[in-house]
Protein backbone atom coordinates (compact mmCIF):
# COMPACT_ATOMS: atom_id res chain seq x y z
CA UNK A 1 0.00 0.00 0.00
CA UNK A 2 1.52 3.29 -1.07
CA UNK A 3 1.65 6.49 0.83
CA UNK A 4 -1.33 8.78 1.28
CA UNK A 5 -0.52 12.20 -0.54
CA UNK A 6 -1.69 15.51 1.02
CA UNK A 7 -1.18 18.86 0.11
CA UNK A 8 -1.02 21.61 2.31
CA UNK A 9 -1.48 25.11 0.49
CA UNK A 10 -1.80 28.46 2.36
CA UNK A 11 -2.76 31.60 1.68
CA UNK A 12 -0.54 33.89 3.10
CA UNK A 13 3.08 34.44 1.90
CA UNK A 14 4.64 36.07 5.24
CA UNK A 15 3.24 36.14 8.92
CA UNK A 16 1.82 32.69 10.79
CA UNK A 17 0.59 30.92 8.03
CA UNK A 18 3.14 30.10 5.67
CA UNK A 19 4.59 28.83 8.85
CA UNK A 20 1.96 26.82 10.50
CA UNK A 21 2.00 25.21 7.40
CA UNK A 22 5.12 23.80 7.18
CA UNK A 23 4.53 22.49 10.78
CA UNK A 24 1.20 20.64 9.67
CA UNK A 25 3.37 19.23 6.91
CA UNK A 26 6.25 17.84 9.11
CA UNK A 27 3.24 16.30 11.60
CA UNK A 28 2.00 14.45 8.62
CA UNK A 29 5.28 13.43 7.60
CA UNK A 30 5.87 11.86 11.10
CA UNK A 31 2.76 9.74 10.24
CA UNK A 32 4.22 8.58 7.32
CA UNK A 33 2.33 10.79 4.82
CA UNK A 34 3.78 12.23 1.85
CA UNK A 35 3.04 15.82 2.13
CA UNK A 36 3.53 18.95 -0.49
CA UNK A 37 3.22 22.12 1.18
CA UNK A 38 2.63 25.18 -1.17
CA UNK A 39 1.57 28.84 -1.82
CA UNK A 40 -2.22 28.60 -2.54
CA UNK A 41 -1.69 31.00 -5.53
CA UNK A 42 0.40 27.79 -7.12
CA UNK A 43 -2.18 24.93 -7.05
CA UNK A 44 -3.38 24.51 -10.57
CA UNK A 45 -5.18 20.93 -9.80
CA UNK A 46 -5.21 18.84 -6.41
CA UNK A 47 -6.53 15.75 -8.22
CA UNK A 48 -3.56 13.95 -7.52
CA UNK A 49 -4.31 14.36 -4.05
CA UNK A 50 -5.58 12.32 -1.21
CA UNK A 51 -6.29 14.97 1.12
CA UNK A 52 -6.30 18.66 1.04
CA UNK A 53 -5.53 20.89 3.62
CA UNK A 54 -5.87 25.14 2.99
CA UNK A 55 -4.67 27.91 5.06
CA UNK A 56 -5.21 31.71 5.08
CA UNK A 57 -4.80 34.47 7.22
CA UNK A 58 -7.72 35.93 8.85
CA UNK A 59 -7.46 39.93 8.74
CA UNK A 60 -10.56 42.63 9.35
CA UNK A 61 -12.86 39.27 9.67
CA UNK A 62 -12.32 38.37 5.91
CA UNK A 63 -9.94 35.05 4.90
CA UNK A 64 -6.89 35.41 2.82
CA UNK A 65 -8.16 35.99 -0.76
CA UNK A 66 -5.51 33.61 -2.20
CA UNK A 67 -6.95 30.89 -0.26
CA UNK A 68 -10.46 31.58 -1.24
CA UNK A 69 -9.52 32.10 -5.06
CA UNK A 70 -7.64 28.16 -4.62
CA UNK A 71 -10.82 26.87 -2.70
CA UNK A 72 -12.75 27.91 -5.79
CA UNK A 73 -10.56 27.07 -8.55
CA UNK A 74 -10.41 23.86 -7.45
CA UNK A 75 -13.81 23.45 -6.06
CA UNK A 76 -14.86 20.81 -8.22
CA UNK A 77 -12.32 18.32 -7.26
CA UNK A 78 -12.03 19.35 -3.76
CA UNK A 79 -15.48 18.64 -3.38
CA UNK A 80 -14.30 14.33 -3.69
CA UNK A 81 -11.81 14.41 -1.60
CA UNK A 82 -10.83 14.50 2.22
CA UNK A 83 -10.69 19.10 3.04
CA UNK A 84 -9.16 20.72 5.75
CA UNK A 85 -9.05 24.33 6.95
CA UNK A 86 -7.55 26.21 9.10
CA UNK A 87 -7.01 29.92 9.55
CA UNK A 88 -3.84 31.96 11.48
CA UNK A 89 -5.78 34.41 13.32
CA UNK A 90 -5.73 36.83 16.08
CA UNK A 91 -2.52 38.47 17.33
CA UNK A 92 -3.32 38.15 20.91
CA UNK A 93 -3.51 34.62 22.78
CA UNK A 94 -7.37 34.38 22.39
CA UNK A 95 -6.98 31.29 20.03
CA UNK A 96 -5.53 29.09 23.06
CA UNK A 97 -8.22 30.31 25.74
CA UNK A 98 -11.08 28.85 23.32
CA UNK A 99 -11.69 27.49 20.32
CA UNK A 100 -13.16 30.15 17.58
CA UNK A 101 -15.34 29.75 15.28
CA UNK A 102 -14.73 30.51 11.97
CA UNK A 103 -15.45 34.15 10.05
CA UNK A 104 -18.03 34.15 7.58
CA UNK A 105 -16.13 33.19 4.71
CA UNK A 106 -14.50 30.35 6.02
CA UNK A 107 -17.24 29.10 6.96
CA UNK A 108 -19.15 28.84 3.78
CA UNK A 109 -15.79 27.56 2.34
CA UNK A 110 -17.13 24.65 4.51
CA UNK A 111 -20.21 24.31 3.37
CA UNK A 112 -19.46 24.60 -0.55
CA UNK A 113 -16.64 22.06 -0.08
CA UNK A 114 -17.61 19.55 2.26
CA UNK A 115 -14.32 20.42 4.58
CA UNK A 116 -14.43 17.99 7.71
CA UNK A 117 -12.80 20.52 9.89
CA UNK A 118 -11.64 23.99 10.46
CA UNK A 119 -9.54 25.04 13.21
CA UNK A 120 -8.30 28.96 14.12
CA UNK A 121 -4.69 28.98 15.51
CA UNK A 122 -3.01 32.36 16.96
CA UNK A 123 -1.28 34.44 14.29
CA UNK A 124 1.91 35.94 14.31
CA UNK A 125 3.61 40.08 14.01
CA UNK A 126 6.88 40.09 14.31
CA UNK A 127 10.09 42.07 13.06
CA UNK A 128 9.76 40.06 9.63
CA UNK A 129 7.01 40.82 9.29
CA UNK A 130 5.65 42.61 5.70
CA UNK A 131 3.53 45.60 5.72
CA UNK A 132 3.59 49.18 7.29
CA UNK A 133 0.57 48.39 9.90
CA UNK A 134 2.57 45.28 11.15
CA UNK A 135 5.47 47.26 11.72
CA UNK A 136 3.86 49.66 13.14
CA UNK A 137 2.09 47.40 15.73
CA UNK A 138 5.25 46.10 16.56
CA UNK A 139 6.93 48.97 17.49
CA UNK A 140 4.35 49.62 19.82
CA UNK A 141 4.87 46.56 21.78
CA UNK A 142 1.56 44.73 20.56
CA UNK A 143 3.47 42.00 17.68
CA UNK A 144 3.93 38.68 19.06
CA UNK A 145 4.39 35.24 17.77
CA UNK A 146 0.80 33.24 18.91
CA UNK A 147 1.31 30.24 17.28
CA UNK A 148 0.92 26.79 19.49
CA UNK A 149 3.11 24.33 18.02
CA UNK A 150 1.72 21.39 20.52
CA UNK A 151 -1.73 22.44 19.30
CA UNK A 152 -0.81 22.49 15.44
CA UNK A 153 0.82 19.17 15.73
CA UNK A 154 -1.80 17.27 17.22
CA UNK A 155 -4.55 18.66 15.13
CA UNK A 156 -2.13 17.38 12.25
CA UNK A 157 -1.84 14.19 13.66
CA UNK A 158 -5.85 14.49 13.74
CA UNK A 159 -6.09 14.74 9.88
CA UNK A 160 -3.02 11.44 9.36
CA UNK A 161 -5.16 9.34 11.57
CA UNK A 162 -8.40 10.22 9.53
CA UNK A 163 -6.80 9.81 6.06
CA UNK A 164 -4.69 6.77 7.31
CA UNK A 165 -8.37 4.96 8.54
CA UNK A 166 -9.77 6.17 5.09
CA UNK A 167 -9.72 4.89 1.87
CA UNK A 168 -8.78 7.19 -1.26
CA UNK A 169 -10.86 9.77 -2.91
CA UNK A 170 -12.56 9.74 -6.17
CA UNK A 171 -10.85 11.01 -9.56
Amino acid sequence: MSAKQVLVAYGSKHGATAGIAEQIGTALREDGIDVWVVPAGEVTDVRGYDGVVLGGSLYAGRWNGRARRCAKRNARYLKHRPVWLFSSGPVDPSAERSDIPPVRAVARQMRQLGARDHITFGGGLTEGTAGLFARALVRQGKGGDFRNPERIQAWAHHIGAELTAAGSPAP
